[in-house]
């Protein structure tokens, strides 16, 4: 508490962009947790505003990744990781938008994220100025955005680069099908799930069997050693100290590369164990209006609200709809994508630095992403958003 108090008095006192600050904090001082639902109108203004957010994301860094904003410190430097499941998410945007420069900004990433693979194949943790060694999950999710770029251009130098990632991803996967090595912290994680979808979705084209039985270990691991019948589950934190109490965002991670992954195998049981847990969550926020940050082993909440998982959960409960026609999992997305709307920063009084951005948590001085706009909380925003909208544009 005495941290976020600090942090807030800086903001004021001490940031280069004040003006950022006091608007965003004085949005979530005055803000009440239920809202009413978003028309269709308001959430693709919503949308546009979140796409216009992530172009100046880009534009702010001196390559051609993305970066994020945080309140005190200002622009960070590119986010390999999460550039690679940006290109993902603006590709989709794109074939609804026919937006010639948003394909065109997708390749100029795609091809810094050519530019920066390691010779093993992989790609590096964190920030690329930090200069950290090459990491499995962050690896699995710039094989998201090369693979989407490959989809689009069918320029064989895209795929060659995937091929070349999940070969050194095999590589250094452990004989009972978790990753350890080269893993963040070193840790075996579920999560790691979201590291199996774009692998399986890969092998599909390739035909590569080693890879596609590789995710597939993994994914029996997951579900066999690491899921609880309440659908909870085992080592999903990015901590030590909280793994007893996970954060949504790292749970949603799982639950939807187990939902993708059950997609691209047409394997029921992948998805039923991803159904039991988003149902859990889904069954929590239709009862109280919100979500808490983090959930122990019988789904107890604690820690304030994580506006990234939010938006991930919301996917999840989409997709599960899209395959079971279950209405309250669409309910329980529209509700959520209008709360998430309701806290994205639309207003006039910001700046570029934030406006149509969401920001790590809610209110901005909780745990998660305190102060800033993580560029990856916008960008699943945006999935949120796309999902719910094609949907209902099928109807």
């Amino acid at each position: 508490m005495i941290s976020s108090i600090a942090k807030y008095t800086k903001c004021f006192v001490l940031a280069p962009f004040v003006r950022d600050a006091r608007t965003v904090v004085m949005k979530d001082v005055f803000s009440v947790v239920r809202v009413p639902e978003s028309s269709i109108v308001e959430k693709q203004a919503a949308l546009d505003q979140a796409i216009d957010w992530l172009f100046v994301a880009q534009d702010k860094m001196v390559d051609d990744g993305f970066g994020s904003y945080h309140f005190i410190d200002g622009w960070g430097a590119s986010y390999p990781e999460t550039s690679g499941y940006i290109i993902s998410s603006l590709v989709e945007y794109a074939k609804v938008s026919r937006s010639d420069e948003v394909m065109a900004r997708c390749v100029k990433c795609a091809n810094w994220l050519l530019s920066i693979q390691k010779q093993s194949g992989g790609w590096q943790s964190m920030t690329l100025a930090q200069s950290r060694p090459e990491v499995v999950f962050n690896t699995g999710q710039v094989i998201r955005g090369l693979y989407s770029i490959y989809k689009e251009t069918q320029h064989e130098k895209y795929l060659q680069a995937c091929i070349k990632a999940i070969d050194w991803l095999c590589s250094v996967q452990d004989d009972d099908g978790a990753w350890r090595k080269h893993a963040y912290m070193g840790l075996e994680r579920v999560y790691d799930s979201y590291v199996d979808a774009p692998i399986l979705e890969v092998s599909a084209k390739t035909k590569n069997d080693l890879h596609t039985l590789k995710a597939i270990k993994n994914l029996n691991w997951i579900i066999d050693n690491k899921q609880k019948e309440n659908g909870w589950f085992l080592d999903c934190d990015n901590t030590i100290h909280k793994n007893d109490r996970p954060i949504l965002h790292t749970i949603a991670y799982t639950i939807d590369g187990l939902l993708d992954s059950a997609q691209y195998l047409s394997e029921k049981k992948f998805f039923n164990a991803a159904k039991i847990p988003a149902e859990k969550l889904l069954d929590i926020f239709l009862q109280h209006g919100t979500l808490a940050g983090r959930f122990n082993y019988d789904w107890s909440g604690s820690e304030s609200t994580i506006l990234t998982g939010c938006a991930q959960i919301s996917i999840c409960w989409l997709k599960i709809f899209r395959e079971t026609n279950e209405n309250k999992f669409f309910i329980g997305a529209e509700k959520m994508n209008s709360f998430l709307v309701a806290k994205q920063n639309r207003t006039m009084s910001g700046t570029s630095n934030t406006k149509g951005a969401i920001t790590g948590s809610y209110p901005v001085w909780g745990r998660y992403e305190n102060f800033s706009c993580p560029n990856w909380a916008t960008k699943y925003f945006v999935d949120a958003l796309l999902l719910e909208l094609s949907i209902k544009s099928a109807d």
